[in-house]
This record gives structure tokens, sequence and C-alpha cells, in this order.
């Protein structure tokens, strides 16, 4: 594992997954590996009213029903749609799912503006077409394909983002639950093997490229993640990609908690400014999201361990936080200026603490991006 930038989560939590089968007894739908509570527990983290004889940690941070929902969802014959604002662990959470009930999170289609038919059902080795002819050997199956052959769990991602054309064919494959091969006479059909479904992510701020189509929101059951507004679980949920990130990077760095809470209350009052704009242009562009929040730490931890001290300071998390977050100009700079004399400047004479540093850090920042 070692060797890979990034590990599925069937492989980075290979060893838990082992132990969580080996002690499940409870029933299994399909040709699931684990049952629907342990694949709660796997995403959740035990609790010692599970009885269990080690502690499993919390993967994914939100609502119980959401992921309660989900893995019923699973373990009838429709689809799951993780909907949210982008940033809201939707993707993670389907990774996750897909980890604990088969082993293989891999199985996914990116939808884009290009994504075709062919991604979601099957291509042909033309170089072994020529040689000898289409056949199943020289057909390559989608990710889709190979969920429904093995009984696994396909996941689309991004699904508004896909022409309709492509969600059309789609829903053949979640109501019939196989996929037609006319270029084949032996072998037309490729069936769903039990176990088989998808998972898709949509974000909410794509309502409008390419709606879903009532034909095929029937298909699957909605399930809205929202963002994260707890304060504890998003210190939480920040907390925990911080500690992975260390891990990965082999990185002894001390994250204070004195400067967490500044990124906290940052991103809480940007959100408020936001939700109180009366247009756009007085809006950030960046959704303020959590994963956002992660990618502002993230950059001020290597900056800090690389170009600083090997410590993080406020004014690198400021500096950090206006360069991730002024995606437009003039109009974001200006956003996070006001913010800066409005609300931080002020507070750092009250409280004093991290927030003057984190001013001067914020302003040197800004004119430096003018």
């Amino acid at each position: 594992m070692s060797d890979l930038l990034r590990a599925p989560a069937e492989i980075k939590y290979a060893e838990e997954l082992d132990w969580l089968e080996s002690v499940d007894d409870n029933p299994k739908p399909f040709s699931w590996r684990l049952s629907p509570k342990m694949v709660r527990l796997f995403i959740l983290g035990s609790e010692r009213s599970d009885g269990l004889d080690r502690e499993i940690p919390q993967k994914w941070f939100g609502d119980r029903s959401f992921v309660e929902r989900s893995i019923v969802t699973l373990a009838s014959d429709r689809g799951l749609l993780l909907i949210g604002d982008p940033g809201t662990g939707k993707s993670w959470l389907a990774e996750l799912l897909s980890a604990a009930i088969c082993r293989n999170s891999t199985l996914v289609v990116q939808g884009t503006a290009g994504t075709t038919e062919d991604h979601i059902k099957y291509s042909w080795n033309v170089s072994m077409v020529i040689a000898k002819g289409q056949s199943r050997e020289s057909m390559i199956p989608s990710p889709i394909m190979t969920a429904m052959e093995t009984g696994a769990i396909g996941r689309f991602e991004e699904l508004t983002r896909a022409t309709s054309d492509v969600q059309d064919a789609l829903i053949s494959i979640l109501s019939e639950k196989y996929v037609s091969v006319p270029e084949l006479d032996d072998e037309g059909i490729v069936f769903a093997k039990p176990g088989f479904s998808v998972i898709a992510t949509a974000n909410s701020r794509d309502r409008g490229v390419n709606d879903l189509s009532s034909a095929l929101k029937r298909r699957f059951n909605f399930v809205r993640v929202p963002v994260v507004t707890n304060k504890r679980s998003e210190a939480e949920i920040v907390r925990f990609r911080t500690e992975e990130l260390l891990r990965r990077h082999r990185i002894e760095l001390d994250v204070p908690p004195t400067l967490l809470d500044v990124l906290l209350r940052s991103f809480a009052d940007l959100r408020a400014s936001s939700a109180a704009a009366g247009s756009d242009d007085e809006r950030l562009e960046s959704a303020l999201s959590t994963a956002e929040q992660i990618g502002v730490l993230e950059d001020a931890i290597l900056h800090g361990n690389f170009f600083g001290e090997h410590a993080l300071t406020a004014r690198t998390l400021a500096s950090s936080l206006v360069g991730s977050l002024a995606r437009r100009e003039p109009e974001d700079l200006a956003i996070l200026n006001k913010y800066l004399h409005g609300v931080v400047e002020p507070r750092g004479r009250e409280e004093g603490g991290s927030w003057p540093e984190f001013l001067e850090g914020g302003r040197d920042a800004i004119a430096t991006l003018s």
C-alpha cells in the first residue's frame, strides 16, 4: 500500500475489513461481504455497546440516518443517488459503501460532457476485432458492465454532467438489469448478478446542466447530503483528514487547536456573509465546503513544512486561505479584503491570540495578488 499515491478504501482498510468479515454472523443480502449492520459500523465507527473486541474508527462524519438509508437502498434493487453541494463527502461515502459491500470501489465512471454510452456499456479492442472479429474476448466491458457481471457496486460520479443520451442508457440498466450486445449472436445479452447496484453522485449546484429525467429519477433513491454546519462535526472531519495527510507525507507537525479554530470560524463567517449577500458579485465563487477547508489547511501545512520553520502559523494559514478562495479578480479579493477589515481586524483587537497575525498574513496575500 505504501507505493500507492492514494489507496482505495478496500486496500487502505483491508485488515479492518477482513476482521469485520471474520466476526460478522449477521444475515447478508445477496453476495455482500459484510452485513448491513457491519457496513454501517465500518463507515461510522464502533461504539462500546457494539461489544467488539477492537475499536473501529469513524471514517465518514454525517448523520447516521443518511448512511442507513443508503445501505437499505443498496440492499434493494434500486440505485442510490447521493446529491449535495460540492465537498460534502458524497464520493467518499460512495467509496466506503462499495468497499464494505463488495471490496471493490474502483468500478467508476466519471460523468462529463464527453462521457458516451460506451463508457457505461462496452467498447471494442479494435486490433483484436480486425484480427479475429467481434467476440466476447475482443469486447471491453465498462466498469458498470463489470459490476453487473460480478454482482458488485458500480459508481457513476457527477451524473448530471453526463448528457441525456448517456443518462437514458443507464435507465435500461437500472430497470432491466441487463445489457444487450447485438454484435454477438451467441452471447448477445449480459445479465446482472445478484448484488449489482449503482451508486451515483450529483452536485446540487449543477442543477440545470443536464437535468435528470423523471424516468431516471424513479430508478434512484435520493439521499441528500447537507453541508456540515455543526462546528464540532466539521472540526472532526478536518482533523481526521489532516491526520491522514500528515501520515501520507510522513510529516511530524502539530496543528494547534487555536489555528484550527481560526480556520473554522473564518469559513463560518464567510458562509454567513455569502448567505446574506444580495448578488453573485458579493459572494465568493468558492462553495466554502468542508473539503475546501481541508484543502486550505493542507496547503498551509505543506508550505510550512517545506518553506517555513516546520510549523503551521497563522500567517501561512491566512495566505493559504486567500490563495485558495480568491478565484475571481477583483471580486473575490474585494470580498476577502472586506472580511479581513470588517471582521478579523476588530476580532484581533478584542480577542488577540492568533487573529492579529492571521490579519497580517491575509493582507500581505491580497497585496501580492492585487
